[in-house]
C-alpha cells in the first residue's frame, strides 16, 4: 500500500529517454546496516565508516517500544539506497505509564532525491502521541524543523566549572558499570537507564547525601585539544545538579575532567561559569523535553 502510494521521479537514460523509476521509502532492516553506514559515511564526511557501524550496532541492541521502528526509514530508487533517517524511539519511566520519545538524528539525502526527503519525515511523524526531539540540528535546517512543526525548547548551553560551589562536601559519588547491581531508591527503569548509559560509554554516577541517592550521567567530552570536558546528560532535576556541583566536580576532576557543560537557555545561578548560545535544540509533541535529559539520544548513544 504504501509503496504504490509513493510517488515517482523522472530520470534519463543513458540513451536519454525519460523512464518512471519508483522512490520507494520504507523501515530500515537488521539487513540494511551494511548500505546505510556506507551511505551515511559518503553522506557525513566528518565521520568515518567505523562510526557508523558502532552507531548501527548501538541501535540493533536498543530496546525499542513494541511497533516502533528499531533502526529508522531508508529511501530507495530501483532498489538503489539514496537516502535514511536514523531514529530512537524509547519509552522511557514506569512501566505502563512511560511517554514514548524519539531522538531524530543522522537524515541524509543523495542530492539528485532531496526533494523525498519528505516521505521520511512524514513516515517518522506519524506516531501522534510520540514526542520527537532534535538535538543536532544544522543551521540550515532551522527554518524546515519550524515548517514541520518543531518548537524550540533550548537555545544554547551553560559551561560552569562545578568545584567552585562548596555545599554538601559530605556527599559521596560512586560509579555505575554497565552490568551494575539494583541501587537503593532507585525504580529499575532509571537503574537501567544508568547501567545502559554507561554501557554506551557515559560516565553514570550516583551521588548520596543522608541516606538518599540521586543519579547522573555525563558525556565525555573535549572542549579544546587536550581539555577534556563532560556534558550533562541526565539528572532528575537541574536543582539536583546545582546541589551536587561541588561533589561531582571534584570527582570529576580527578579523573582529569576541569569543566561541565549543560543544556540552558541562559546562565544558571549559583554555578560560576559562561553562557554560549547558538546551538538550540528543537521538539515536536505535546510532553516538552526537560532541561537537564538527553538520555537516549544520539549524543549520548553515538557521542555525536
Amino acid at each position: 500500500m504504501v509503496r504504490n502510494a509513493l510517488p515517482t521521479i523522472q530520470q534519463e537514460s543513458s540513451l536519454g529517454v525519460g523512464t518512471q523509476r519508483s522512490v520507494v521509502c520504507r523501515e530500515i532492516r537488521l539487513a540494511d546496516k551494511e548500505r546505510v553506514a556506507q551511505l551515511l559515511a559518503r553522506g557525513f564526511v566528518g565521520r568515518k565508516r567505523v562510526f557508523w557501524d558502532n552507531a548501527l550496532a548501538t541501535l540493533a541492541r536498543h530496546q525499542a517500544p513494541p511497533g516502533y521502528p528499531q533502526f529508522g526509514y531508508l529511501l530507495e530508487c530501483d532498489g538503489k539506497l539514496v537516502g535514511c533517517l536514523l531514529l530512537v524511539f524509547t519509552a522511557v519511566g514506569q512501566p505502563g505509564t512511560e511517554p514514548i520519545r524519539c531522538s531524530v538524528s543522522s537524515w541524509y539525502t543523495e542530492p539528485a532525491f532531496r526533494g523525498y526527503s519528505a516521505l521520511m519525515a512524514a513516515r517518522a511523524l506519524r506516531f501522534k502521541s510520540v514526542t520527537y526531539f532534535n538535538i543536532t540540528p544544522h543551521p540550515k535546517t532551522y527554518s524546515a524543523l519550524e515548517a514541520q512543526g518543531y518548537r524550540r525548547y533550548c537555545d544554547g548551553r551553560f559551561i560552569c566549572i562545578p568545584t567552585l560551589r562548596h555545599e554538601h562536601n559530605d556527599a559521596s559519588v560512586m560509579v555505575v558499570e554497565s552490568d551494575g547491581a539494583l541501587a537503593d531508591g532507585f525504580p529499575e527503569w532509571e537503574m537501567r537507564l544508568l547501567r545502559e548509559h554507561a554501557g554506551y560509554g557515559c560516565l553514570s554516577l550516583i551521588c548520596t547525601l543522608d541516606g538518599r541517592n540521586y543519579p547522573f550521567v555525563f558525556l565525555q567530552t573535549r572542549m579544546l585539544p587536550g581539555i577534556r570536558s563532560a556534558y550533562l546528560a541526565y539528572c532528575r532535576d537541574i536543582a539536583d545538579f546545582r546541589r551536587f556541583a561541588g561533589p561531582l566536580g571534584r570527582f570529576l576532576l580527578r579523573r582529569g575532567t576541569f569543566t561541565v557543560e549543560l543544556d540552558s537557555s541562559a546562565a544558571i545561578a549559583g554555578l560560576a561559569g559562561v553562557y554560549v548560545g547558538g546551538a538550540p535544540k528543537y521538539f515536536k509533541g505535546s510532553a516538552k523535553p526537560r532541561i537537564g535529559d538527553l538520555s537516549y539520544s544520539e549524543r549520548a548513544m553515538f557521542n555525536f
